[in-house]
Parts: C-alpha cells; sequence; structure tokens
C-alpha cells in the first residue's frame, strides 16, 4: 500500500540534496595548493567585482538592503558569497527548486483529496537529484535570491570552483581576468536583485502561478482523481529539469498560461542580457583580456550551462534557453541605452510594471515609448 504524507511536496527534497550530492561528478584533479589559490582568486574576484559592477551599472541596492543596515560597507549588501564545489551546488540548488514550488502541493489539494504520496515524492527526488548533479559541472556561477541565510545581503552567489577551473584550461585563460570576469556578470545578478528587491517574489509567484495551472489544465484534458493530478504535475516538473521538449508548457498550458510563460522567459533575458552587457561594459582596464576570453566563451556557450539561477529556473519551467534569448536580452539593452542612457534603463528596475514585455524585448522602442512616453 502507498502511503501519502498530509502536506508533502511534490518532491522529496531532502532526499533529492542527497542524491544530488553523492553523485555529482568531482571535476578537474588540481593539487591542494592550487585548489587553496583557486578558492582564494575567486573570493577576491567577487569582492573585487563590486564597486566595477556599481560604477558601471550606475546602480545601487535599494534602502530596504542598504549599506546602513549591512554595515558601512555598500558593496555588501550585494551578495553572500560562497565557493563551491559541483556536490554543493547540486545541493544548493535543490534547496532553490524547493523555495519555488512550497506550497504547490497543498494548491493541489482540496477537501477529502488524498496527498501526494511519499512513494511518487521519493522517485521524484531520485530523478531532480540525478539531474542536478549532471547539471553541476555545467554552470560556473549563480546568484541564487531565495536563500539570505540570516544575512542582510538579499542572496547568496555560489561559484563553482572546479568549472572555473575546467573552462580557464579548456580554454586556456587568464585566471585573474576570467574569475573577475565570471564575478562580474554573477555579481550584476545580485545588484539587480538587490537594487529591484520585489523581483525575488515577482519571479516565484510567477513560477508558483504557472505550475500550479497545471491543474487547472489537467482538469480539463480528463476527470482524473487528484492522485493523477499530483503525479502528472510531479512528472512535468521532472521532464522540464530534464530539459525535455516543452517542461511545464508541452500540451498541458492554456494559451494564457503559455503567454505567462513567455514574459517570464522576457524577465529572464532581461537578467541575462544586462547582465551579459555590464560584464563587458568594464572594459579592458578593468579586465585586460575581455575582448578573447568573450569570444572563447561565445564559441563554447551553447554547451556550456548558463550562470545563475536561469539555468535552474528555465529547466524548472521548460522554458527555451536557446542563445539567441540571452543574445535578445543584451541586444534590448544596447537599444534602450541608444535612445535615453544607461539611467533610463535602469528605471526597468524600479517597478513590476516596468519590466519588459515578450514583445518589448523584441521591440525596445515599444518599451522606451511606453516607459518614457
Amino acid at each position: 500500500m502507498t502511503s501519502s504524507v498530509v502536506g508533502a511536496p511534490l518532491v522529496d527534497w531532502t532526499s533529492a540534496a542527497q542524491i544530488a550530492a553523492r553523485v555529482a561528478p568531482p571535476g578537474p584533479t588540481a593539487s591542494r595548493d592550487e585548489l587553496a589559490v583557486l578558492v582564494e582568486g575567486l573570493r577576491e574576484a567577487a569582492s573585487a567585482a563590486v564597486p566595477h559592477v556599481l560604477r558601471v551599472t550606475r546602480m545601487a541596492p535599494s534602502r530596504s538592503v542598504s549599506h546602513a543596515e549591512a554595515g558601512e560597507d555598500p558593496t555588501a549588501a550585494l551578495s553572500e558569497v560562497f565557493v563551491v564545489d559541483r556536490s554543493r551546488w547540486a545541493r544548493a540548488n535543490t534547496e532553490v527548486m524547493a523555495s519555488l514550488t512550497d506550497g504547490v502541493a497543498e494548491s493541489l489539494t482540496g477537501p477529502g483529496d488524498k496527498p501526494v504520496s511519499a512513494t511518487t515524492a521519493l522517485v521524484g527526488a531520485a530523478q531532480v537529484g540525478a539531474v542536478l548533479a549532471a547539471l553541476s559541472s555545467r554552470v560556473l556561477g549563480q546568484f541564487d535570491p531565495y536563500s539570505a541565510h540570516g544575512s542582510a545581503a538579499p542572496g547568496r552567489l555560489l561559484l563553482v570552483a572546479p568549472n572555473v577551473l575546467q573552462l580557464e584550461r579548456d580554454l586556456d585563460l587568464v585566471p585573474a581576468d576570467f574569475r573577475l570576469w565570471v564575478c562580474l556578470h554573477e555579481q550584476t545578478h545580485a545588484l539587480q536583485f538587490a537594487a529591484a528587491p520585489w523581483l525575488a517574489e515577482h519571479l516565484r509567484a510567477s513560477a508558483r502561478e504557472l505550475l500550479v495551472g497545471l491543474s487547472e489544465s489537467s482538469r480539463q484534458l480528463a476527470e482524473a482523481r487528484l492522485r493523477d493530478k499530483l503525479t502528472t504535475a510531479g512528472r512535468v516538473v521532472l521532464r522540464a529539469v530534464r530539459g525535455q521538449e516543452g517542461g511545464v508548457a508541452h500540451g498541458l498550458l492554456t494559451s494564457d498560461q503559455q503567454r505567462s510563460l513567455a514574459e517570464v522567459s522576457a524577465v529572464m533575458a532581461l537578467l541575462e542580457g544586462h547582465a551579459d552587457v555590464m560584464m563587458d561594459a568594464v572594459g579592458r582596464a578593468t579586465v585586460p583580456t575581455v575582448r578573447r576570453i568573450r569570444a572563447q566563451f561565445e564559441a563554447r556557450r551553447d554547451g556550456q550551462g548558463s550562470s545563475t539561477l536561469d539555468t535552474v529556473l528555465r529547466r524548472f519551467l521548460g522554458m527555451d534557453a536557446k542563445l539567441a534569448q540571452y543574445r535578445d536580452g543584451a541586444a534590448f539593452v544596447r537599444a534602450v541605452e541608444k535612445q535615453v542612457g544607461r539611467d533610463g534603463l535602469n528605471a526597468v528596475w524600479s517597478t513590476p510594471e516596468h519590466l519588459p514585455s515578450a514583445r518589448e524585448i523584441a521591440d525596445p522602442g515599444a518599451w522606451v515609448r511606453r516607459v518614457h512616453g
């Protein structure tokens, strides 16, 4: 007889974390001294990146995460920095996904309905844990806005040391330059969420709405029992995390929900495009080999996982993560700056209503007209 747990999530995230940590590949070999230099270099790069990011973006943390609360150092408000291995990154992302799916199972149940079975949640844990372990070898860094760990900063920055080392070796990059370049990208993401403290909850709410919407779509497709609906929802999450075609949207979302998915995708394109533009805007005075790094990285990027929350959120929602979307986001940022300057662009972080729509990502002038008149 299959057991059920009241309030059980779609996936047993504790088990998923244990599985992810156990099966994540270890990464390239290095001596103890090399690893010590790598970890210290990444920590130094994460700190050094902040003033450059503040300068080139012309943004600042909001008052809610200001340096007055985080101490006298304004850079401390951006992120809490962790240099991690692949195993720890995989475990950390079970926490991200648990946060994104918190309460979803309860939203799918009603009075008298049976909760998701513990067996179903455990099967989901095995599959999600294995997939996150596989993804752990592809991500250089990630800003996680959902785990503050008691710090005044609005989230944590994870730098995946073995992946940075592997890419430095594979592309024959200057280590100091590449580590700073990676941290410029990630600290830009940290600043996005610090400047717009509403952004994390906006994305979380959108993700939950889409997943809960799966229940209503399932009702329309078939008059299934509650357990069937939950199992379907869990399978869709797994399919999305695996990167299989369609993810959540595949045959289950209504046209309205698919439009909502496109709007979330537009926001993710903005976040990535903005970080890409800003990390290169520091110029060769700050990162002497920035042009070579960009050229080498672009050549590899189709096979290299994107950084930040983007990898996990796109997989979770089944979004199309083609490189073109990142370039669309960067093109939007450059086009808006050309029309209204960097300060005009920064209006995008002032309120959820100023985020670009999917149509506006492709037509930056439409965003400028709507926001700036």
